[in-house]
């Protein structure tokens, strides 16, 4: 009798069962909070509660298909959110929100797909970290500001700071609905100090199960604003609304959310790929996001991107492969069907309550206080960008946050590094004299260049070099030569030639000799390409010993002694 399945078929059966299980608890646990936040942030971005439902259901399998990371919990986000809120004010007359975020998350989806097909995954670099963290940080703060109208029964509304605090200050407080509200807060900040993880997970579910209990079976919360009846939360495939000028008008908006939403999900992917000790492949993130987006602007949802409390939460719960994704989906599915009734009688004090102790919970002044600590222009870049979110727009702390990030990288580069350095006695090392006790020969002038030479600080190096040349002759005495250890310069660009031939130049003028040590292959590669170092006869040592050395022997070595491609 043939056997149903060879024995290593068997074998390779008995090992994914264990990964399954795996991905199936996570993708349990994970729906469990996806279900009260897709809720909340379909909400706190102007939309219908279920829109956040069909947002965590398809696009889900869409990533899953397409994405690379095992753990990155997809979905509706707070920062996305509060971008939407603001991308999808000033509508056409006669078009809904909710067509108009079919319509982002379609431009998103399809401007991901570009960039995708154009191999643009490096933009992810644009968003410095100091920037990233401090628009993280004003979003959290904006978006909990934002709720706390809601939590109070106000109508007091604004997609700024100082408009929220004019528009509360012109509007009252509901007192039954700000009982609601501050009672939902104090539960699940009990429910995080109980010392159980799992209850802390739960707690967002299982309150608002209460709530929707309560509401519905007694008069508790007669007068408060309710989420009211939900159309039936089958899903509603179709295109979105083809209108050209609603699609240029929302465009700008679709680009900061897709550049925003590929940068904080690549930022936690990669951060949870290196605790995992996986590989993270940042052209197949943007391909899931992209995949993601476009499937939400087909079935009733809105722009999606990583979250990291919910990645975080699907890495602590084993998730092994992108199946836990596929899990999560049918929970999503599967609450769809049992909760469309009972939604209608959840208070929406209780909703705004868990977004603000979800977004609140990961908000921390230690970054500013460490990042102030160690670099205060990075610290300045972050606090900016975070009042901009708070007291501008999210557009204008984005591209704050993308100008500064590449200012502080031009300031940084502005001017070469080049210390002087001298030989650690008994060594052949040589570190710079401003931090070790060191040997320096009064011929020679040892310097070592920092940084690659390109057309943003190669402008300064004569000046710099020549500064250092008279220090050397200020302490040690009358040098002959310059010798430039090389070995940190990764790339010379044609402005760093043509710097190198003004410092060739302006050490003739003072009667010294320019000469290399220890230049990387690549480098002299493109030296040698245009004869670059015959043509100014600069001597080239294997190592920046053996050309201090050279001159106490009068010794000069040949190129041809380097003559072996990629040999430095």
């Amino acid at each position: 009798m043939k056997p149903l399945a060879s024995p290593g078929a068997v074998g390779r059966l008995q090992a994914l069962a264990p990964t399954w299980r795996a991905d199936l608890v996570a993708g349990l646990v994970v729906a469990v909070l996806l279900i009260p936040q897709s809720l909340a942030y379909a909400m706190l971005a102007g939309l219908p509660p279920q829109v956040g439902l069909y947002a965590s259901l398809l696009p889900l399998l869409a990533y899953a298909a397409l994405g690379s990371s095992p753990v990155l919990g997809l979905g509706p986000v707070a920062v996305l959110a509060l971008m939407i809120t603001q991308g999808l004010s000033g509508l056409p007359a006669g078009v809904s929100v909710e067509a108009g975020a079919l319509v982002l998350a379609a431009e998103v989806g399809l401007l991901l797909a570009l960039a995708a097909l154009l191999r643009l995954d490096a933009l992810s670099s644009l968003l410095s970290v100091p920037a990233l963290r401090g628009f993280e940080n004003g979003a959290t703060l904006m978006i909990a500001a934002s709720q706390l109208p809601v939590l109070l029964g106000s109508a007091a509304a604004g997609s700024t700071l100082p408009m929220l605090v004019r528009s509360a200050l012109q509007q009252g407080v509901t007192p039954l609905s700000a009982a609601w509200g501050v009672t939902a807060i104090g539960l699940l900040l009990l429910s995080r100090r109980a010392g159980s993880r799992l209850l802390a997970r739960l707690a967002p579910l299982l309150l608002l199960v209460a709530a929707m209990a309560l509401s519905a079976l007694t008069p508790a919360a007669d007068g408060v604003a309710q989420v009211g009846a939900l159309p039936s939360l089958a899903l509603p495939l179709g295109l979105p609304l083809l209108s050209t000028a609603l699609w240029l008008q929302l465009l700008p908006s679709a680009a900061l959310v897709a550049l925003m939403g590929f940068v904080s999900s690549l930022a936690v992917a990669e951060s949870l790929a290196q605790r995992r000790g996986e590989k993270l492949l940042p052209a197949a993130e943007m391909r899931g996001l992209a995949a993601a987006n476009l499937v939400a602007a087909v079935s009733g949802g809105m722009p999606v991107a990583g979250s990291f409390s919910r990645s975080i939460l699907l890495h602590e719960a084993g998730s092994q492969s992108r199946w836990s994704l596929v899990f999560v989906a049918g929970f999503m599915g599967l609450a769809m069907l049992v909760l469309a009734e009972p939604l209608a009688h959840l208070p929406k004090p209780v909703l705004a309550a868990t977004i603000v102790v979800a977004v609140l919970g990961g908000f921390t002044l230690r970054h500013y206080r460490d990042v102030w600590r160690y670099a205060r222009a990075e610290g300045l870049l972050m606090i900016a960008v975070t009042a901009a979110v708070l007291l501008w727009s999210v557009g204008a702390a984005l591209a704050i946050g993308v100008v500064g990030s590449i200012a502080l990288l031009i300031q940084r580069t502005a001017q070469p590094h080049v210390a002087r350095i001298g030989r650690v006695p008994g060594t052949h090392h040589y570190r710079n004299v401003e931090r070790y006790r060191v040997e320096c020969r009064p011929e020679v002038v040892g310097l070592r260049i920092d940084e690659s030479l390109v057309f943003t600080n190669a402008r300064g190096l004569a000046d710099v070099v020549l500064a250092r040349v008279h220090e050397h002759r200020s302490a040690v005495g009358e040098p002959q030569r310059v010798l430039l250890l090389m070995a940190p310069v990764n790339h010379i660009d044609l402005s760093g030639l043509t710097a190198l031939q003004e410092l060739h130049a302006a050490l003739q003028r003072e009667g010294l000799r320019l000469e290399f040590s220890e230049v990387k292959g690549p480098v002299l590669d493109r030296l040698r390409a245009v004869g670059w170092l015959e043509r100014y006869d600069v001597s080239l040592y294997l190592s920046h010993h053996d050309g201090v050395q050279a001159g106490e022997h009068g010794l000069r070595p040949s190129l041809a002694d380097h003559d072996a491609p990629g040999q430095l």
